[in-house]
Parts: C-alpha cells; structure tokens; sequence
C-alpha cells in the first residue's frame, strides 16, 4: 500500500467513492457492510443464514460495525458474529436506529481509530 493510500485508508476517505453508489440507489447510509464477492461465496456455504442480509441494501456503515464487528474475520466465529448483527439489524431497521448508526458511526471514522478496514 502507498504512504497515500494508508493516509486514505487511516482516515477512512477512501470510503467516499461508496456514496457515489449510494446516490446510484445501489447503497444505502447505512445497511450490511458490503463482503467481497469471494467472501460471499465462501462464507454463504459455511453460514446457513448468511444469505440473509441481502434483504435489504448494504450500507456504508451498519449495526456491526458500531458494535465492534469491523475490520479482519480472521476466524468463521467473527464472520458469524458480524452476520448476526447484520441480521438483528435487517429485523429491525426503522429510520430511528439508521440515525442512530449515523451518529455512532461518527467516532468509530475518526483518524485516530487504528482498526479501519
């Protein structure tokens, strides 16, 4: 990685691209972070209920990232953990709780966070 793009990634501006596809209609604020299509192969044949999150659109941010389910899923338990509140969040989604992730998500971009994926 270039000094500029862990500058990009540190501070999380390479996430700005994401709200083209929002105005798109193809993303929401918030939703289900989007998974790399490799991810959804492997990990939709490992989590009986991983396909579910696609009932609503990804988001830019989402319930498990605020919830410390953000970043590397080094292990299948970190994955099904994001996937369960992926999924408490597709049960429950209102505009109150998206503003709520909005709000949340404000510290978690911050620079000085070291966990930015």
């Amino acid at each position: 990685m270039t000094g500029l793009g862990a500058s990009l990634r540190k501070t999380s501006l390479d996430e700005l691209p994401q709200l083209l596809n929002v105005l798109r209609g193809e993303m929401s604020l918030v939703g289900p972070r989007p998974h790399a299509l490799a991810h959804d192969s492997h990990y939709g044949a490992l989590i009986a209920t991983y396909q579910q999150r696609f009932a609503v659109r990804p988001g830019i941010t989402g319930w498990a990232q605020i919830n410390g389910s953000r970043g590397a899923t080094p292990e299948i338990a970190d994955m099904q953990r994001r996937i369960e509140l992926d999924l408490w969040y597709v049960e429950n989604r209102s505009f109150a709780l998206d503003l709520k992730i909005l709000i949340a998500t404000a510290p978690h971009s911050l620079p000085s966070r070291s966990n930015a994926y």
